[in-house]
């Protein structure tokens, strides 16, 4: 008896996964929605990306309203020095606010002062939020930033849709409204321009290193901000579009260093040339002595 339990409950685990097995696939899966494939992006979020338009400019006779409820136009907020653009939404509940946090983290790490140095244009891309909102966040971040000219270089603005959307088309910022869950789906990044509206640069992601983020605006400055020490950075630090990152060149570096290699050989070259010369000169000059002092013998 007991030998022949014991052959039931070592057959019975077989006997179960053979069942499973027999069974059609949708009975084993269940009767509800195939599972999405990994890799297909959703419908939703086809038409959200981000398309580098290097070296186009903004149309900077667009308006929007400022944190104060005034109307703007973009135009007030360059002319003088280089602007970081920031498309997000106030209301967002995740991406946003890590866009902005990382923003003003790597602001504050800077030796470049925001309105002095440089300006940010935050622009909201929802056409329903208002100045109140704006203002909130004008208060909040230049709070955190903590410098006197965080108030006058950090703009909060919102607009209608059209302005929005041109401007969106403008700089290759790409987004979509969610109806089901209310909140719009878009990328996260910060835009370079120069103080005449050009685009330079684009930086991914919700991180900003302080030295990318440097370089670029002093590139973006036309060298006419940052220290001589920034220069040289620029000269042995490319950009590469694909990553929206700074790495060091280093073909510069090399032709730099071989540069230097070869001045210094040519140096000592002609150093011991010269004091080989000179060596000659005076076993000459003493063989002639020599020679005439046997002669007047």
């Amino acid at each position: 008896m007991k030998s022949r339990i014991l052959h039931i409950l070592i057959l019975a685990p077989a006997l179960l996964l053979s069942t499973l097995a027999a069974l059609p696939a949708k009975a084993q899966l269940g009767d509800g929605p195939p599972v999405q494939t990994a890799g297909v992006r959703p419908a939703l979020l086809r038409d959200v990306g981000l398309d580098q338009k290097l070296g186009d400019e903004l149309p900077l006779d667009l308006t929007f309203r400022d944190e104060q409820g005034h109307t703007v136009a973009l135009r007030q907020f360059f002319g003088q020095k280089p602007v970081i653009l920031t498309l997000v939404y106030y209301q967002c509940p995740m991406l946003c606010t890590e866009v902005l946090n990382g923003l003003l983290n790597s602001a504050k790490e800077l030796p470049l002062e925001i309105g002095k140095d440089f300006n940010i244009v935050t622009i909201s891309i929802d056409p329903t939020e208002r100045t109140v909102l704006a203002s909130v966040k004008h208060q909040l971040y230049t709070g955190l930033y903590g410098r006197p000219g965080g108030p006058q270089g950090w703009h909060f603005l919102t607009g209608d849709a059209p302005q929005i959307k041109t401007l969106a088309d403008a700089v290759g910022f790409r987004y979509a409204y969610d109806s089901a869950s209310g909140q719009f789906a878009h990328p996260s990044a910060i835009m370079l321009l120069t103080p005449e509206g050009k685009l330079t640069r684009y930086f991914y992601g919700i991180a900003y290193p302080s030295r990318d983020l440097r370089l670029a605006l002093v590139e973006a400055s036309q060298g006419k901000i940052g220290s001589p020490i920034d220069q040289v950075l620029l000269y042995c630090y490319h950009y590469d579009p694909q990553t929206g990152r700074y790495g060091l060149l280093i073909s510069h570096v090399l032709q730099g260093a071989a540069g230097l290699t070869v001045l210094l050989l040519g140096i000592g070259i002609l150093i011991l040339f010269r004091r080989e010369n000179y060596g000659l000169s005076k076993k000459a000059q003493a063989w002639k002595r020599k020679t005439s002092m046997e002669g007047v013998k």
